[in-house]
């Protein structure tokens, strides 16, 4: 089965999407991914799928969040709004897509995930713009205890074992702890920041797998 992994990252979704049974991974982004762990092409995601969306079973993609983010105000610089040009071209391949996005991304029926649904302790939450639609996350969130990110806990280390939950965000956490709470062992500092644990898109995975080899029909799109 093959997948089309667009602004890829490090590999997060990839992996998740690898653990489902999708063997044929191409990433593409436009910097360099030295550890994204499947194929990669250096390149304009939009360009590429343009080109070889057809060839895939299905797509996903991560377009940058920057102009969505709660934070982009306290930002320097212009950020693409990348959301409707990617759908359009996801709808024009024919294939199934995923669009995973930050919350205040203009996303159609969006599934929510965090990392608390799947027993992480990571708080990260995203959704997912999926066609064929799929409407339901694994559990509910579970925010339980106390996250790094939190304003009442300024100056006290990030680390597992100061927090129930680390948010992976800015330069003040342990890396070691940090890809711990997402189960990621590959990724810098820097990747960590912008990537998604693979349980996110294993959950996804699944559904799209069943979807694709026509044992289920979810929703509609």
């Amino acid at each position: 089965m093959k997948l089309l992994d667009l602004f890829c990252g490090a590999g997060g979704s990839a992996v998740g999407y690898n653990r489902v049974g999708f063997d044929e991974i191409v990433g593409v982004d436009n910097r360099p991914m030295p550890r994204y762990p499947f194929a990669f092409v250096l390149g304009d995601a939009l360009e590429y799928v343009r080109e070889h969306g057809h060839e895939f079973d299905a797509i996903h993609a991560s377009p940058p969040c920057q102009e969505y983010s709660t934070l982009a105000s306290l930002k320097n610089g212009d950020y693409p709004k990348l959301i409707e040009p990617v759908r359009e071209a996801l709808v024009a391949t024919g294939k199934p897509y995923v669009i995973e996005n930050v919350k205040g991304a203009p996303l159609v029926n969006p599934l929510t995930l965090c990392g608390s649904m799947f027993g992480l302790r990571v708080q990260r939450h995203r959704l997912f713009e999926c066609n064929p639609v799929i409407w339901f996350p694994p559990h509910p969130c579970n925010h339980w205890g106390k996250a790094s990110g939190g304003r009442n806990f300024t100056g006290i280390r990030k680390t597992l074992e100061n927090f129930s939950f680390l948010t992976i965000a800015g330069n003040d956490y342990i890396v070691g702890d940090g890809r711990r709470a997402m189960s990621i062992d590959w990724m810098t500092r820097t990747e960590l920041s912008q990537a998604i644990p693979p349980a996110y898109t294993e959950h996804i995975g699944k559904f799209l797998m069943s979807i694709i080899c026509g044992t289920v029909a979810i929703g509609g799109g």
